[in-house]
């Protein structure tokens, strides 16, 4: 069904112009020639988006945005201006607009806002539907006492504004935790705007995280908001925050102490209100001592701290996990797979270096790999290698460790048998691997070059 434009402008000429442009881009325009005339059209029902004009006789576009904002929050309002000032574009969007645009309008940024804000309200519906499924059920798997303990730090921290910064080695459930706080705090009808600051270039980073202007470098046809744009009141997550560049270090930390920033190539100072949640598996003391993350940050994000224990410290929630894991991959059509109490026993024996995620990856390759309905212990232990970890084998990595001459040596002995360990573990999948220790793809082919360490 074509989507229904209201156009309220008191400039007959710009009404049937925009109307042309629309019914030729498939939408449905609807014409009023005040604010007082749309009103009725609004009460009808059906509008999807209205481009409001701001200065007309009578109720003008700002006491008109005031009103339709009280009515229906969740109509998208797009104003359009002749006399365009920063002023009035940032009262706009404080009341409430999708964004601002100065006459004459570009057809193509009109168009282009147009399709961004019918977007955003798809995204917010199938996000309010998911949370709704959901219901209020933990999202957190667990019941040992380190988990318990997590679980009470994030139910007093969510309902606050304040600050989070949660550490854990990879694959533990950082991301969990950060999803976790925003669906108990008070932005949850907002979504969580996520970025993963390590799968971002460096070039393109300040872009991603403040958007840009037009023209602000190469293939920057259009204007284009960032995440913190984005996040605005609502809750803006920086995953793996120690893999910035101390430039753009720098850069954040101004943006997160005065919450303005300029988007590239541009002048215009934004002003935005956002709770950040930041994550990393990095120590960041570490970190700062090596002189790799500034101390300033650090004590900025550092409000409240959250530790995400890894699976071995949790290992009693390892059958909570199994069961969770059976449950999900039978509902895709996998078979109910029933694990007994040794094949579960055998599991707990083993490290998880790549925590719940490798677990997760192990249970569904169980499933997919084995006809029975009943998981033996024997079955566990042909699917999964166990390392050697008693004295012999330890004893033996030590004397081959000390006959190496120097430390890099050491080095990469160790890294050589971690990753040959893993890779066994996996089958020699190169995909699994990388996930199972939390290293990209890519960096896991050249480690593996570097080590003289066979793919297959």
């Amino acid at each position: 069904m074509a989507k229904k434009i209201l156009i309220v402008d008191d400039e007959a000429s710009i009404r049937e112009s925009l109307a042309g442009i629309l019914s030729d881009e498939g939408f449905l325009p609807v014409l009023a020639e005040s604010a007082e005339a749309a009103f009725p059209l609004l009460a009808e029902g059906g509008i999807d988006l209205v481009l409001l004009d701001i200065w007309m006789p009578g109720l003008d576009g700002m006491e008109a945005l005031q009103r339709i904002k009280t009515e229906d929050p969740g109509l998208p309002v797009i104003m359009i201006s002749g006399h365009g000032s920063i002023d009035n574009a940032v009262k706009a969007t404080k009341m409430g607009a999708y964004d601002f645009i100065e006459k004459p309008p570009s057809y193509d940024k009109i168009l282009l806002a147009i399709n961004n804000a019918l977007n955003l309200v798809r995204l917010e519906q199938e996000n309010l539907l998911l949370r709704q499924k959901a219901g209020q059920a933990p999202a957190l798997t667990g019941a040992s006492a380190v988990m318990l303990r997590l679980k009470e730090q994030i139910e007093r921290v969510a309902p606050t504004d304040a600050w989070v910064l949660i550490t854990g080695e990879h694959g533990t459930g950082k991301e969990l935790v950060a999803q976790t706080i925003h669906r108990l705090s008070g932005k949850a009808r907002l979504p969580m705007v996520e970025v993963n600051c390590a799968a971002i270039p460096e070039d393109l980073i300040e872009s991603e995280l403040f958007g840009h202007e037009k023209g602000a470098f190469t293939g920057a046809t259009t204007a284009r908001k960032g995440r913190f744009d984005q996040a605005d009141n609502g809750t803006l997550f920086l995953d793996e925050i120690a893999d910035m560049s101390l430039k753009t270090q720098a850069k954040i930390l101004r943006i997160l102490q005065e919450q303005k920033f300029e988007r590239v190539g541009g002048t215009r100072t934004i002003s935005v209100n956002v709770r950040v949640l930041a994550a990393t598996n990095k120590d960041l003391e570490i970190e700062m001592a090596a002189g790799n993350f500034r101390a300033d940050l650090y004590w900025r994000l550092n409000v409240v701290p959250l530790v995400v224990p890894p699976l071995r410290d949790r290992l009693a929630d390892l059958p909570l996990f199994v069961e969770e894991f059976s449950q999900e991959f039978a509902s895709k059509g996998f078979g109910r797979k029933q694990f007994t109490a040794e094949a579960l026993q055998a599991m707990i024996s083993h490290p998880w270096p790549g925590n719940v995620r490798e677990l997760r990856n192990f249970v569904e390759r169980v499933v997919i790999m084995t006809p029975e309905d009943e998981i033996s212990r024997e079955i566990i232990l042909r699917l999964l290698p166990v390392r050697p970890a008693g004295p012999q084998g330890i004893a033996a990595a030590e004397a081959g460790l000390s006959r190496l001459r120097n430390f890099k040596e050491a080095k990469r002995a160790f890294e050589r048998e971690f990753l040959r360990a893993i890779l066994q573990d996996h089958q020699g999948n190169i995909s699994q691997t990388a996930e199972a220790i939390g290293m990209e793809r890519s960096h896991l082919h050249k480690k593996l070059k570097a080590l003289d360490l066979e793919e297959s």
